[in-house]
Protein backbone atom coordinates (compact mmCIF):
# COMPACT_ATOMS: atom_id res chain seq x y z
CA UNK A 1 0.00 0.00 0.00
CA UNK A 2 1.29 3.17 -0.97
CA UNK A 3 1.60 6.49 1.02
CA UNK A 4 -0.74 8.83 0.28
CA UNK A 5 1.28 11.73 0.58
CA UNK A 6 3.80 10.80 -2.26
CA UNK A 7 0.91 9.52 -5.12
CA UNK A 8 -0.64 12.73 -4.64
CA UNK A 9 -0.74 14.37 -8.20
CA UNK A 10 -0.69 18.34 -9.33
CA UNK A 11 -3.66 19.81 -8.94
CA UNK A 12 -5.66 21.53 -12.34
CA UNK A 13 -4.57 24.53 -13.35
CA UNK A 14 -8.00 26.01 -12.92
CA UNK A 15 -7.13 25.27 -8.94
CA UNK A 16 -3.97 27.14 -8.57
CA UNK A 17 -5.17 29.83 -10.27
CA UNK A 18 -7.75 30.04 -7.77
CA UNK A 19 -5.57 29.54 -5.67
CA UNK A 20 -3.46 32.26 -6.46
CA UNK A 21 -6.01 34.72 -6.43
CA UNK A 22 -6.94 34.48 -3.29
CA UNK A 23 -3.21 34.45 -2.01
CA UNK A 24 -2.99 37.84 -3.58
CA UNK A 25 -6.33 38.94 -2.24
CA UNK A 26 -5.55 37.86 1.30
CA UNK A 27 -2.12 39.19 1.32
CA UNK A 28 -3.50 42.59 -0.51
CA UNK A 29 -5.99 42.95 2.19
CA UNK A 30 -3.35 42.15 5.14
CA UNK A 31 -1.19 44.95 3.64
CA UNK A 32 -4.16 47.35 3.28
CA UNK A 33 -4.73 46.67 7.28
CA UNK A 34 -1.29 47.05 8.04
CA UNK A 35 -0.90 50.76 5.93
CA UNK A 36 -3.99 51.67 7.55
CA UNK A 37 -2.49 50.97 10.98
CA UNK A 38 0.59 52.82 10.34
CA UNK A 39 -2.02 56.06 9.23
CA UNK A 40 -3.54 55.48 12.17
CA UNK A 41 -0.24 55.28 14.50
CA UNK A 42 1.11 58.94 12.88
CA UNK A 43 -2.43 60.43 14.01
CA UNK A 44 -2.31 59.18 17.47
CA UNK A 45 0.83 60.53 18.33
CA UNK A 46 -0.06 63.81 16.40
CA UNK A 47 -2.85 63.74 18.23
CA UNK A 48 -1.01 62.91 22.07
CA UNK A 49 2.11 65.62 20.99
CA UNK A 50 -1.00 68.27 20.39
CA UNK A 51 -2.78 67.24 24.12
CA UNK A 52 0.48 67.34 25.39
CA UNK A 53 1.20 70.60 24.35
CA UNK A 54 -2.30 71.91 25.20
CA UNK A 55 -1.70 70.61 29.14
CA UNK A 56 1.43 72.65 28.96
CA UNK A 57 0.41 75.87 27.83
CA UNK A 58 -1.18 78.74 29.81
CA UNK A 59 -5.14 79.22 30.64
CA UNK A 60 -6.97 80.90 28.05
CA UNK A 61 -10.57 82.58 28.07
CA UNK A 62 -12.99 79.66 27.16
CA UNK A 63 -14.54 79.71 23.71
CA UNK A 64 -17.67 81.96 23.38
CA UNK A 65 -20.34 81.42 21.29
CA UNK A 66 -19.32 83.13 17.99
CA UNK A 67 -16.16 80.48 18.74
CA UNK A 68 -18.32 77.05 19.31
CA UNK A 69 -18.66 76.09 15.67
CA UNK A 70 -14.93 76.00 15.89
CA UNK A 71 -14.77 74.07 18.99
CA UNK A 72 -13.55 70.15 17.98
CA UNK A 73 -11.95 67.16 19.61
CA UNK A 74 -9.40 67.44 17.77
CA UNK A 75 -8.53 71.06 17.69
CA UNK A 76 -9.73 71.97 21.06
CA UNK A 77 -9.77 69.00 23.69
CA UNK A 78 -7.55 69.41 26.52
CA UNK A 79 -7.22 73.02 25.99
CA UNK A 80 -6.74 74.92 29.79
CA UNK A 81 -10.26 77.22 30.06
CA UNK A 82 -11.27 79.87 32.63
CA UNK A 83 -14.46 81.31 32.58
CA UNK A 84 -16.39 83.36 35.02
CA UNK A 85 -20.61 82.99 35.80
CA UNK A 86 -23.08 82.27 38.10
CA UNK A 87 -23.42 78.61 38.46
CA UNK A 88 -27.50 77.36 38.46
CA UNK A 89 -26.94 75.24 41.39
CA UNK A 90 -30.78 73.78 41.42
CA UNK A 91 -29.89 72.35 37.70
CA UNK A 92 -27.13 70.31 38.86
CA UNK A 93 -27.00 66.66 37.42
CA UNK A 94 -25.35 63.64 38.85
CA UNK A 95 -23.66 61.47 36.56
CA UNK A 96 -22.23 57.93 36.89
CA UNK A 97 -18.36 57.96 37.40
CA UNK A 98 -15.24 55.28 38.68
CA UNK A 99 -12.48 57.39 39.39
CA UNK A 100 -9.34 56.85 41.72
CA UNK A 101 -11.12 57.53 44.45
CA UNK A 102 -13.69 55.10 43.78
CA UNK A 103 -17.17 54.71 42.31
CA UNK A 104 -19.73 57.54 42.45
CA UNK A 105 -21.09 60.30 40.37
CA UNK A 106 -19.62 63.45 38.71
CA UNK A 107 -21.44 66.67 39.61
CA UNK A 108 -22.28 68.80 36.40
CA UNK A 109 -23.87 72.36 37.43
CA UNK A 110 -24.76 74.73 34.81
CA UNK A 111 -22.44 78.24 34.81
CA UNK A 112 -24.23 81.04 33.02
CA UNK A 113 -21.68 83.80 31.80
CA UNK A 114 -23.26 87.15 30.04
CA UNK A 115 -25.48 85.36 27.53
CA UNK A 116 -24.14 82.01 27.55
CA UNK A 117 -24.26 78.73 29.50
CA UNK A 118 -21.44 75.80 30.27
CA UNK A 119 -22.06 73.21 31.46
CA UNK A 120 -19.07 72.34 34.63
CA UNK A 121 -17.95 69.00 35.91
CA UNK A 122 -17.48 70.36 39.62
CA UNK A 123 -15.77 67.18 40.20
CA UNK A 124 -16.52 64.11 42.22
CA UNK A 125 -18.77 62.33 44.97
CA UNK A 126 -19.16 59.14 46.58
CA UNK A 127 -22.49 57.36 45.97
CA UNK A 128 -23.06 57.28 49.09
CA UNK A 129 -22.74 60.78 49.96
CA UNK A 130 -23.82 62.10 46.75
CA UNK A 131 -25.68 64.95 47.88
CA UNK A 132 -23.54 66.22 50.16
CA UNK A 133 -21.04 69.01 48.59
CA UNK A 134 -20.99 72.49 48.20
CA UNK A 135 -23.15 74.64 46.18
CA UNK A 136 -21.45 77.84 45.69
CA UNK A 137 -23.32 81.29 45.35
CA UNK A 138 -22.84 84.53 43.61
CA UNK A 139 -20.00 85.19 40.45
CA UNK A 140 -17.44 82.40 40.64
CA UNK A 141 -14.09 81.78 38.09
CA UNK A 142 -13.94 78.16 37.25
CA UNK A 143 -10.54 77.04 35.50
CA UNK A 144 -10.13 73.59 34.14
CA UNK A 145 -9.96 71.27 31.01
CA UNK A 146 -12.43 71.68 28.23
CA UNK A 147 -14.00 68.54 27.29
CA UNK A 148 -16.35 67.37 24.31
CA UNK A 149 -19.60 66.12 25.17
CA UNK A 150 -20.38 62.14 25.30
CA UNK A 151 -23.61 61.48 23.81
CA UNK A 152 -26.06 58.49 24.20
CA UNK A 153 -24.61 57.02 27.75
CA UNK A 154 -21.85 54.67 28.87
CA UNK A 155 -21.27 51.81 31.56
CA UNK A 156 -23.07 49.85 28.71
CA UNK A 157 -26.10 51.72 29.66
CA UNK A 158 -27.84 54.48 27.74
CA UNK A 159 -28.79 57.47 29.17
CA UNK A 160 -32.51 58.39 30.68
CA UNK A 161 -33.26 62.06 31.53
CA UNK A 162 -36.72 61.17 32.39
CA UNK A 163 -35.63 59.22 34.99
CA UNK A 164 -32.76 61.65 36.42
CA UNK A 165 -30.08 58.53 35.49
CA UNK A 166 -26.99 59.72 33.71
CA UNK A 167 -24.12 57.52 32.67
CA UNK A 168 -22.06 59.69 30.75
CA UNK A 169 -21.69 63.60 29.88
CA UNK A 170 -23.81 64.66 27.15
CA UNK A 171 -24.30 67.82 26.90
CA UNK A 172 -26.83 68.35 24.59
CA UNK A 173 -29.31 65.87 26.29
CA UNK A 174 -28.58 67.48 29.93
CA UNK A 175 -29.65 71.26 28.67
CA UNK A 176 -32.38 69.58 27.20
CA UNK A 177 -33.50 67.75 29.74
CA UNK A 178 -32.42 70.80 32.77
CA UNK A 179 -34.19 73.59 30.31
CA UNK A 180 -31.05 75.28 29.58
CA UNK A 181 -30.41 77.71 26.44
CA UNK A 182 -27.57 78.73 24.80
CA UNK A 183 -25.64 76.12 26.00
CA UNK A 184 -21.80 75.54 24.82
CA UNK A 185 -21.59 71.62 23.10
CA UNK A 186 -18.69 71.02 25.76
CA UNK A 187 -17.96 71.14 29.44
CA UNK A 188 -15.37 71.86 31.26
CA UNK A 189 -13.53 69.70 33.86
CA UNK A 190 -13.11 71.78 36.79
CA UNK A 191 -9.61 72.03 38.38
CA UNK A 192 -9.56 70.65 42.12
CA UNK A 193 -10.09 73.76 44.62
CA UNK A 194 -10.20 72.65 47.93
CA UNK A 195 -10.93 69.27 49.79
CA UNK A 196 -14.30 70.08 49.51
CA UNK A 197 -16.92 67.72 47.65
CA UNK A 198 -17.03 67.62 44.79
CA UNK A 199 -13.77 66.83 44.15
CA UNK A 200 -11.99 68.31 41.22
CA UNK A 201 -9.28 67.73 39.29
CA UNK A 202 -9.66 64.28 38.28
CA UNK A 203 -9.56 64.09 34.97
CA UNK A 204 -7.09 61.13 33.39
CA UNK A 205 -5.57 62.02 30.28
CA UNK A 206 -4.25 58.86 28.63
CA UNK A 207 -4.54 57.31 25.48
CA UNK A 208 -4.09 54.10 24.12
CA UNK A 209 -1.52 53.81 21.47
CA UNK A 210 -1.00 50.11 20.18
CA UNK A 211 -1.45 50.80 16.69
CA UNK A 212 2.57 50.04 16.07
CA UNK A 213 2.12 45.85 17.25
CA UNK A 214 -1.50 46.02 14.99
CA UNK A 215 0.66 47.15 11.99
CA UNK A 216 3.48 44.76 12.98
CA UNK A 217 0.63 41.93 13.06
CA UNK A 218 -0.95 42.58 10.09
CA UNK A 219 2.12 43.00 8.21
CA UNK A 220 3.73 39.86 9.93
CA UNK A 221 0.36 37.67 8.52
CA UNK A 222 0.81 39.19 5.14
CA UNK A 223 4.19 37.93 4.90
CA UNK A 224 3.13 34.30 6.29
CA UNK A 225 0.78 34.38 3.62
CA UNK A 226 2.95 34.90 1.11
CA UNK A 227 5.34 32.56 2.51
CA UNK A 228 2.60 30.05 2.63
CA UNK A 229 1.61 30.78 -1.11
CA UNK A 230 5.40 30.44 -2.46
CA UNK A 231 5.82 27.20 -0.66
CA UNK A 232 2.80 25.51 -2.55
CA UNK A 233 3.90 26.80 -5.73
CA UNK A 234 7.21 25.46 -4.90
CA UNK A 235 5.59 22.01 -4.16
CA UNK A 236 3.04 21.73 -7.00
CA UNK A 237 6.18 22.89 -9.03
CA UNK A 238 8.33 19.86 -8.15
CA UNK A 239 4.98 17.38 -8.36
CA UNK A 240 4.61 18.64 -12.09
CA UNK A 241 8.56 18.44 -12.58
CA UNK A 242 8.64 14.69 -11.20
Amino acid sequence: MSGAGTDRRPRSALTLAVLAVLAAAGVALLLSLGVWQVKRLAWKTDLIARVEARLDAPVVPTPGPADWPTVTRDAAEYRKVEVTGRFLNDKAVLTQAVTEAGAGFWVLTPLVSGDATYLINRGFVPAATRNDYTRPEGEQSVSGLLRMTEPKGGFLRSNDPAGGRWYSRDVGAIAQAQGLTNVAPFFIDAARSGDQAPIGGLTVVQFRNSHLSYALTWFALALGLAGASVFVGWHEWRLRRD
